[in-house]
C-alpha cells in the first residue's frame, strides 16, 4: 500500500512526496491530463499521505485515518446517497442550499459535477457555485488532522464567473489546506485561476507497462491486453474499462462517417450517423469526438508514408490505408482545426448534432 503502486508519471509522485515530507504542501495544485491517465487516484494518494498517522510522506492505509477514506477509491456509493438525500425533485435553489459535498474524512472533500438528481441527471452536470461557497467557508478551518484537502474533479465544469469565488481562497491560501484541481487541460482552467496553481501535467504510460497493468488487474487475454493498452493512449483507467467489442464497433462508425464525408456521400446518409452518435450512443460525445481526433491522427500519419507504426488503431489499419490516399495534411488539419472549435463551442451549450454536421459537410469533398 503506498505510492509505489502508482503506475507512470515517477517525477510528478516524487514531488508530491517531497513537499508531504518538508511539511511545504502549496495552497492549489492543478493536475491536468486525459481521463484514466490517473489524476484523481494520485490526488487522492496526496490526500491520505496528508493525513496518515504513521507515515510522513506516504500513507500505511491502516490507521483510522486511512481507513476513513477507502470510499474515495469508488465514491459512486457515497454521490448516489448524497443525491437520494438530496431527493429527486431538487431544483436549482434546492441545489444551492444542498451542495454536493461527498466528505469521507472530516479533512477530505471531494467535489463532482452535480447532476442535480440521481435518476433524472442534468445533461452537463458542472461543480456549482453553491459547492465553491461551501470550499471557500470550510478552507479556513483548522484540520482535525495534518492538512484539509479539498479535490475538485472536472474542475474546468465550473462556470468561470463562478471561479472567481476560488480567487480569494488562491490569493490568500490558508497554511494549512490544499486544494486540488484536475482538468483534461491547463487552458480548460480560467487563466486567472490556472496561474495561481503549482501545476503538473500527466504523461501517456508506456504500453508495455499497461500491458503489465492489465495482466495484474484483468483476465484479459495478451492479444486483448496488447490492444486495449494501444488503444488507451496511455491512460491506465481507460485502458481497464475498455470494453473491445463496443470499441470496435464505435470505432468503425466513426471511420464509416469519416469515409461518407471523404467520399462525398449523401448528406442524408451523413445526417442519419451524426444523429446515431449525437443523441444515441451511451458513450459521452467528448469522448466520441476524442475517437476523431484519434482516427485523424492515423490518417495523418499513413498519408505521409507506409511506414507509419499506427500505434493508435492498429485492428483499422486496412482501413486507414485504404482512406489515406484520399486526403492530405490540408485537410487533416482543416478536421482538426474545426473539431477544435466544435469543442470549444460545446462549452456554449450548443447542438452536438449541428455542430457535427456543419463540420463533416464543410469538409465533404464533393
Amino acid at each position: 500500500m503506498g505510492f509505489n503502486e502508482f503506475l507512470g508519471n515517477e517525477r510528478i509522485v516524487t514531488a508530491l512526496r517531497g513537499m508531504l515530507r518538508r511539511d511545504r504542501a502549496p495552497g492549489a495544485l492543478l493536475f491536468t491530463g486525459p481521463r484514466g491517465i490517473g489524476k484523481y487516484t494520485l490526488a487522492r494518494m496526496f490526500a491520505q499521505a496528508a493525513n496518515c498517522e504513521r507515515m510522513r510522506d506516504d500513507f500505511c492505509g491502516e490507521c483510522e485515518s486511512c481507513k476513513r477514506m477507502l470510499p474515495l477509491g469508488d465514491p459512486a456509493a457515497l454521490l448516489a446517497a448524497g443525491l437520494t438525500e438530496r431527493g429527486e425533485s431538487a431544483d436549482a435553489a434546492m441545489v444551492e442550499r444542498m451542495p454536493l459535498i461527498i466528505e469521507p474524512h472530516p479533512d477530505v472533500w471531494l467535489l463532482v459535477p452535480d447532476p442535480v438528481r440521481r435518476l433524472a441527471p442534468v445533461a452537463r452536470p458542472m461543480i456549482r457555485v453553491g459547492q465553491l461557497r461551501a470550499v471557500q467557508r470550510a478552507a479556513y478551518f483548522k484540520p482535525q488532522g495534518r492538512r484539509r484537502i479539498f479535490i475538485l474533479d472536472d474542475a474546468h465544469t465550473m462556470r468561470w464567473n463562478d471561479a472567481d469565488l476560488f480567487l480569494k481562497i488562491l490569493e490568500e491560501p490558508p497554511e494549512s489546506a490544499t486544494l486540488i484541481l484536475l482538468a483534461p487541460t491547463p487552458d480548460s482552467v480560467l487563466q486567472t485561476i490556472r496561474s495561481r496553481c503549482l501545476q503538473f501535467h500527466f504523461a501517456p504510460v508506456g504500453v508495455e507497462q499497461i500491458e503489465k497493468f492489465l495482466g495484474e488487474r484483468s483476465e484479459a487475454k495478451a492479444p486483448e491486453r496488447k490492444l486495449a493498452a494501444q488503444l488507451s493512449s496511455g491512460s491506465p483507467g481507460m485502458a481497464l474499462a475498455l470494453n473491445p467489442e463496443e470499441s470496435a464497433r464505435l470505432r468503425r462508425s466513426v471511420l464509416s462517417l469519416l469515409e461518407k464525408t471523404i467520399n462525398g456521400g449523401k448528406t442524408a446518409e451523413i445526417f442519419v450517423a451524426t444523429t446515431q452518435l449525437a443523441k444515441q450512443e451511451k458513450e459521452s460525445f467528448e469522448n466520441i469526438l476524442t475517437l476523431f481526433y484519434s482516427l485523424l491522427t492515423d490518417l495523418l500519419e499513413l498519408s505521409q508514408g507506409p511506414k507509419s507504426s499506427l500505434a493508435r488503431n492498429p485492428d483499422l489499419r486496412r482501413e486507414l490505408e485504404a482512406l489515406s490516399g484520399k486526403i492530405d495534411f490540408e485537410w487533416v488539419s482543416r478536421a482538426t482545426q474545426g473539431l477544435d472549435r466544435l469543442e470549444n463551442r460545446l462549452k456554449r451549450n450548443i447542438s452536438r448534432q449541428l455542430g457535427l454536421d456543419a463540420l463533416l459537410l464543410s469538409l465533404s469533398n464533393r
